[in-house]
């Protein structure tokens, strides 16, 4: 199992904490730094320093890592319409060369739009508005070199682009499709995705869903091991009892929750917990890590839970 960093700025993270936390990540054999796309704070507090544009840090992460991969788990489809979104993607993919990934979601956190003056339509209008969007994406990352793309829906409209710039990944960069819909979420996953994401549930909810994407596949006439399948989990990992309890109460968490709802415990105890998920079909899984100033949690992962995980 691939084990990947995933962070939450908005909680209250400087473009440095992320800098450090992904250059620790990658000199520890991590697979990825992601990060969310959010720009108001979810759980109680100030929220400062404030949010930092998901785009705008992975492109500078970019050019300050050299082989660990960044990417989005999600870009919001509310946040930017998708002809700026896929410019952005690809111009930090050539920054990266070639080491970046973009989740896409619909939106879920109507006051982090209230907040910041952006629209937040319905759900079913934000999942038409979600499909539109990878449409154009790959629609204008795939178009041969030299061909206008244009693309006549009901919210987007492109006429004649010259569908520049192109990613440095070809077609495009891998795209992650992930949520616990049971209908239209397979079906974007079977069609779009390179990989296909169950955020925060537990093990049989993760089974039923990688599941209903792999139906999905097959009835789209498309191989589903071509898809990876992967998790997103809270992390909170300690040499002994004392130093997994300030952990705990570091991030504001009772310890109890945390070893129900993520994977909590010493690195043992980890390891078992994400091996569940291996068997229920994930082979990545983004660790959510709250502190990002806690950058000894991450080297102890690295060192005693990874190894009891490689193939």
């Amino acid at each position: 199992m691939e084990l990947r960093i995933f962070a939450e700025p908005q909680e209250g993270a400087s473009y440095d904490q992320q800098l450090a936390m992904a250059q620790v990540a990658e000199s520890h054999g991590f697979g990825a730094f992601f990060r969310s796309d959010h720009l108001l704070r979810i759980k109680p507090g100030s929220g400062l320093p404030g949010p930092t544009d998901s785009w705008v840090s992975l492109g500078a992460l970019a050019r300050e890592t050299t082989t660990i991969r960044l990417g989005t788990l999600v870009t919001s489809a509310t946040f930017r319409f998708p002809g700026l979104l896929a410019v952005a993607v690809a111009q930090v993919d050539a920054m990266s060369d070639g080491r970046v990934e973009i989740g896409v979601g619909t939106g879920w956190f109507d006051a982090e739009h209230t907040a910041y003056g952006i629209p937040f339509p319905p759900f079913g209008e934000r999942f038409d508005r979600l499909e539109e969007q990878l449409t154009i994406l790959t629609g204008l990352w795939g178009s041969p070199a030299g061909d206008r793309y244009s693309f006549d829906g009901i919210y987007y409209r492109l006429t004649d682009s010259p569908a520049l710039p192109k990613p440095l990944q070809r077609p495009h960069p891998p795209i992650i499709v992930g949520g616990l819909g049971a209908r239209r979420t397979p079906a974007l996953a079977a069609r779009f995705a390179n990989e296909f994401n169950v955020p925060f549930a537990p093990v049989d909810v993760a089974a039923e869903r990688i599941q209903g994407v792999r139906t999905a596949c097959e009835a789209a006439g498309r191989d589903p091991d071509d898809l990876v399948y992967s998790h997103a989990i809270t992390v909170c990992c300690g040499r002994d009892a004392s130093e997994l309890e300030r952990r705990a109460a570091g991030i504001g968490r009772e310890l109890d929750d945390l070893r129900s709802s993520g994977a909590a415990g010493t690195p043992q105890e980890v390891t078992a917990r994400l091996q569940e998920y291996r068997r229920a079909g994930v082979s990545r899984s983004y660790l959510q890590v709250i502190d990002l100033d806690d950058l000894d949690h991450v080297a102890l992962i690295a060192e005693e839970v990874m190894p009891g995980l490689a193939d």
